[in-house]
């Protein structure tokens, strides 16, 4: 718990310097929620957006029991925090991990990787990600059924 509060004041932090007004309230619900695209993610996922900023976004995000990203960079990192349910995280090239409630997840700029719920349980994390000329993600290619399963 100490960590995810770590993480939400560091997000706070770099986000609230880019704020035009002093003080502002992104009311819970505010925005509306969306069903993860086809083209970024695999399985049912529902992204609730919390804040854009000129410097980072967040949301907090749902998979259902096999559902994934893409394969993706961020060209200025990401910062994830599990808030519910187990999860998978791969880099390329690296062994899939699992994450789990409380867990926060620092993605290093520029570096490939994919994640999302288990096949078996759900998850849902924020998703804190900074932001380089306006650019948050570079979606790429589909992870594989053979590649999920590993």
């Amino acid at each position: 718990m100490r960590r995810m509060l770590a993480a939400a004041a560091t997000s706070f932090v770099l986000s609230s310097a880019a704020l035009a007004e002093g003080v502002r309230i992104d009311r819970s619900g505010s925005k509306p929620s969306a069903i993860g695209s086809a083209a970024h993610f695999v399985g049912h996922v529902v992204v609730d957006p919390f804040y854009e900023a000129k410097t980072s976004l967040g949301g907090h995000v749902s998979f259902a029991p096999g559902a994934r990203t893409a394969w993706h960079t961020h060209p200025a990192g990401q910062v994830l925090i599990v808030t519910d349910g187990t999860g998978w995280i791969q880099e390329d090239g690296g062994a899939r991990r699992e994450i789990r409630s409380g867990d926060v997840v620092s993605i290093a700029a520029g570096v490939r990787h994919w994640h999302g719920a288990t096949s078996s349980t759900a998850m849902r994390h924020i998703a804190i990600t900074n932001l380089q000329d306006g650019k948050g993600v570079d979606w790429l290619e589909q992870v594989t059924d053979a590649q999920f399963g590993n």
